[in-house]
């Protein structure tokens, strides 16, 4: 008397089990998006840290009255800008007036005044400003500021003296703007990828089977 043997589970025929293949890890894994976060908001923070950084540059620049004047202390050589806050600052509309600068300081010295050529300006709370003048310092020192023909300026007008802060806002910009777009990019492009791998991975995949046993004998 022989037993009927039953097939051991995974072989063909009645009580099979197939054997499923193990689920795949879609690569890259979600800890890359935690990167291309942080690099928009690296980004963001450049651009708000550089734009506060030129607004606190822009109120730190020394001050006279016009038409009243008054006197400046400036302490290195070289270029500064003129500034004209008021009135007409934003739209270009500034009446006409002339600027002086004289040395008021033994040693301090004014090589040039110039126009400024190009369109810089800016608008920081109550301070509206825009570059009309280019001066070279040959010594710093003290420095009487007169505007001559200024009566017709609007009342609560200012000279602004400070540095061109042009490189400094266009680079905080642009930083912060490339940075945003290549956190931006990156997490499109990991989103995409782990799409695609996961639409993959859920494919019907044939299950494998070892061959079938040998068969029972009578």
């Amino acid at each position: 008397m022989t037993t009927p043997m039953t097939p051991a589970p995974g072989y063909d025929g009645p009580g099979a089990v197939p054997l499923a293949a193990p689920r795949a890890r879609v690569r890259p894994g979600r800890i890359w998006y935690l990167v291309g976060l942080l690099v928009v908001l690296g980004g963001v923070a450049w651009l708000v840290l550089g734009l506060v950084s030129v607004f606190s540059h822009v109120n730190s620049f020394q001050r006279v009255a016009v038409p009243a004047g008054g006197q400046i202390s400036l302490g290195h050589s070289g270029g500064y800008v003129i500034y004209y806050e008021g009135p007409g600052a934003q739209s270009g509309r500034i009446p006409p007036f002339q600027v002086r600068v004289i040395p008021a300081s033994a040693g301090a010295a004014v090589r040039s005044l110039a126009p400024y050529h190009g369109s810089l300006t800016y608008s920081n709370g109550s301070h509206q400003g825009s570059a009309v003048l280019t001066m070279q310092v040959t010594h710093p020192g003290r420095f009487t500021v007169e505007t001559p023909g200024g009566t017709g300026l609007p009342a609560g007008s200012d000279l602004a003296f400070g540095d061109s802060f042009g490189g400094g806002l266009v680079a905080s910009i642009v930083g912060g703007v490339l940075l945003i777009l290549a956190g931006l990019a990156g997490l499109i492009v990991i989103f995409i990828i782990r799409i695609v791998k996961t639409n993959r991975a859920r494919s019907p995949v044939p299950a494998w089977s070892p061959p079938p046993g040998p068969p029972t004998q009578p």
